[in-house]
Formats: structure tokens, sequence, C-alpha cells
């Protein structure tokens, strides 16, 4: 595990413990560490999980599917992102949402039960991971939060602009990359990706935004007038 914690300690999840602290975090809740190819399954919906996953290189999604193969993106996590926390946190709670690798990845897994009870090694760091615990669930309600104010949008076009109008601002850059691909980027959205090629072929011809692939720049001035 120790060759893990670079990424560890920029990991909210571990702020402010030192290594000592996480290498005995890992301990206490039973870490192990899985490989998954791309476009493998890590959590599938239907099932139930006792553990949350924490990415440690490569790139999950996070989706819902219908019967009819119909995907709805909800959000996208990279190394140092955590993902099934809430379910893992509630015992024979079952997943409404699949976890796939988005590439070649690996995944340390954590017991989250063991945080949630009393330490049986006593260690001393166990309430500030318990409070960094809720830090991570309040930041994954603010990102569904972002992404039902996207898709509530009425058009295409709104959200389109809704979505990377947020980056730019979360970003602080008008010039900015986005973590999705066109497809990808339509299923967070909830859109036709055809539809959506189109908008953004508008967006470019009136010298709204500029795009190469899964770079986005915005002009400014031409945004107001929307």
């Amino acid at each position: 595990m120790k060759k893990y914690l670079p990424i560890l300690k920029n990991s909210p999840f571990f702020k402010g413990l030192s290594d000592r602290e996480i290498l005995s975090i890992l301990q206490c809740v039973n870490a192990t560490t899985i490989s998954r190819k791309r476009d493998s399954y890590i959590f599938r919906a239907g099932d139930s999980t006792e553990v949350m996953g924490l990415v440690v290189s490569g790139g999950v999604l996070i989706i819902q599917e219908d019967l009819w193969g119909h995907r709805n993106i909800l959000s996208k996590c990279h190394a140092g992102d955590f993902f099934g926390e809430p379910y893992a946190a509630s015992p024979g709670a079952v997943l409404n949402i699949s976890v796939v690798a988005d590439e070649d990845c690996e995944i340390i897994l954590l017991h989250v039960q063991r945080l949630l009870t009393s330490c049986p090694t006593a260690c001393e760091h166990h309430q500030k991971l318990i409070r960094n615990l809720v830090s991570v669930l309040a930041n994954k309600i603010l990102i569904l939060n972002d992404k039902i104010t996207h898709v509530g949008k009425r058009s295409t076009r709104d959200k389109l602009l809704s979505y990377l109008s947020a980056e730019s601002i979360r970003q602080s850059s008008l010039s900015f990359d986005i973590p999705f691909d066109r497809q990808q980027l339509a299923d967070y959205l909830c859109i036709d990706r055809a539809a959506m090629s189109t908008e953004i072929s508008k967006l470019q011809k009136e010298g709204v935004i500029k795009t190469n692939r899964k770079h986005f720049e915005l002009t400014a001035c031409n945004m107001k007038n929307l």
C-alpha cells in the first residue's frame, strides 16, 4: 500500500493525515487492492456492497442503465476519488448504480462500516477520518446537484451551455478540458448524441465556443448575448 501514498495523501478522504496514520487506517478498514480492465464492472446495480472503492489509477464511470441498454452517466471518478460509500455505509442497501472501468484501473476497497463503529485498535485519527468521510459525502451531493441543474434545462443547447459554464467556473478558466468523450457527455446530460453534435457545431459557428475533442474554449463576450 505504501506505493499509493502520494495519491492517498491528495484524496479528501485522507486530508490532514500523516503517512503513518493513512497506513494504519488502511489496515483498520481491511483495505484490499483489485485491478480491472476497461469496460469491466466493479459494482453492478441490484447487488449490495460492504466496501467502498478508491481509485488509485485509471478512472471509472458511475452509471445507471435500463433494460434496453440506455446509459445515464452520473459522474466520473479519477485517481483519488471514491465511489460506493453511501451504499457501503447502509448495510443491505441495494445498488441502483453500476460502476464501470472507463480505462484499465486499480481500486482500493475499504470496509466503511469499520469507520462507523468503535475502532478495534482505538486509533487516535478515527474521528478525523469520519469527518473527512462526511465531507466526501457532502461533495457527492453537490456533484449530483450540478447534474440535476444541467439536465433540468429544457433544450439540448441549454444543457450544454449550463454544463460548459459550470466547468469553466469550476476550473476558473474559459479554456478547459472535460472528463468525458462525446458519447459520455451525451449520456451525462441525458441527450441524444447526434442532437448534441449539431448544437456544438452551431455554437462553434456562432463563435460561442471552440472545441477539439475534450477541450473547450468559451468566448465570454458571445455568451453574454445568449
